[in-house]
């Protein structure tokens, strides 16, 4: 199952299991453990809640107190932050489904609901939201008249400008609203087709409200190839995977086929793999052998997996970044093409202050790659 074989990486990673085993767990917590390394590891993988759920099935006696009291500390604090996250997106569907706006949620809470049966039981910070790009400007003017503050201005929006996502900030709070368009999906290889999205839409339960999703196979996809944006650093992730594929009905052909339409197949097969090679799920067998059939995802997975204890995706440097962008997409000729558009295609953070508006496309994208150079060389060198 695991990848190293320290005490506490062991321990994280029956948190992950989604098919976990409670005599398992408190034989591995029985042993001598740095409980500082495992919180450490906890926070930095997105796992606290995780953690503290497992740990209250075993004997509290193993467990020392105050460890205990900062789980539950911390699954207060989260709890409360749920419950306010949750409160503010009902105001918001509402919102805008009386100003005609179609949307559709993902991750955060929706994925927490369909991996874990509870809202509080993923680490997340804002709420995604997804809207067609025709409707962007007047999401952000409902955004705006409901008290929030929008990183991307109208001006920006009206010079079509697209930046990274939508983000949206209240000042009396810490809630964080990001919206995505087809415009925004810039790591699926291939453009996205929004309207596809909504047209395979389903309904979740969150707190007793229904609230429109992703199917579950494009939730799967999404999180695969967002694991591969961030090169899978963070064995949430993972265990999100894992977890949709095992208690969730996932239909391997329909996601396949989501992945084909978009150019990302190897980032499904690799985010596939990780489950089933790091947390012991097991595949559909159509979907193992397709995964497993794919050389370079299972020398991915390989690599990934001997890398994720330590999290050290931050130590790779421009070079082994563009590698990676390369070999994810599948094929040098089309890997080089994906890389180029990626470093081409300006954000908000390439845009500057004093001109979102009215600074040039073609400068903002030849600027672009050394930004990110000197970011991620800076980050390394740290």
């Amino acid at each position: 199952m695991g990848t190293t074989t320290t005490a506490e990486w062991r321990v994280l990673l029956e948190c992950a299991n989604p098919n976990p085993a409670k005599r398992r767990l408190g034989e591995l917590v029985r042993n001598p453990l740095d409980w500082s390394t495992l919180l450490t590891l906890a926070h930095g993988h997105g796992m606290v809640p995780l953690l503290a759920m497992r740990l209250r099935e075993i004997d509290d006696a193993i467990v020392p107190l105050e460890v205990r009291q900062k789980l539950r500390d911390s699954q207060r604090a989260q709890m409360v932050f749920t419950l306010s996250l949750a409160a503010e997106l009902f105001l918001l569907l509402e919102r805008f489904a009386a100003s005609g706006i179609e949307t559709l949620l993902t991750k955060g809470p929706v994925l927490s609901m369909r991996c874990y049966g509870d809202p509080g039981l993923r680490q997340y910070c804002d709420l995604d939201l997804i809207v067609r790009g025709r409707d962007i400007q007047r999401s952000t003017e409902e955004m705006i008249a409901l008290g929030y503050e929008a990183k991307v201005p109208l001006t920006a929006i009206q010079a079509q400008k697209f930046p990274g996502e939508y983000v949206f900030a209240r000042r009396d709070s810490k809630l964080l609203i990001e919206f995505h368009t087809e415009h925004t999906f810039r790591y699926h290889p291939r453009p996205l087709s929004v309207e596809k999205l909504f047209n395979r839409q389903t309904r979740v339960a969150v707190d007793g409200h229904d609230v429109p999703s992703l199917s579950t196979e494009d939730e799967l996809l999404l999180i695969c190839i967002h694991g591969a944006k961030h090169f899978w650093e963070r064995l949430m992730w993972i265990a999100d995977v894992a977890a949709l594929v095992s208690r969730q009905s996932v239909d391997g052909g329909r996601a396949m086929h989501a992945a084909q339409e978009v150019g990302a197949e190897r980032m499904l097969r690799v985010g596939l793999l990780l489950a089933a090679e790091v947390l012991d799920v097991q595949l559909p067998s159509a979907a193992a052998a397709d995964a497993r059939s794919d050389r370079a995802a299972a020398d991915f997975a390989a690599q990934i997996a001997k890398r994720l204890p330590s999290a050290d995706a931050a130590m790779l440097g421009p070079f082994q970044r563009a590698l990676f962008r390369i070999r994810m997409r599948g094929g040098y000729l089309n890997g080089a093409a994906y890389l180029l558009r990626l470093s081409l295609s300006p954000t908000e953070e390439d845009w500057g202050q004093a001109s979102k508006d009215q600074r040039p496309w073609l400068r903002d994208a030849i600027g672009r790659p050394f930004r990110l150079a000197r970011k991620y060389g800076r980050e390394r060198r740290e």
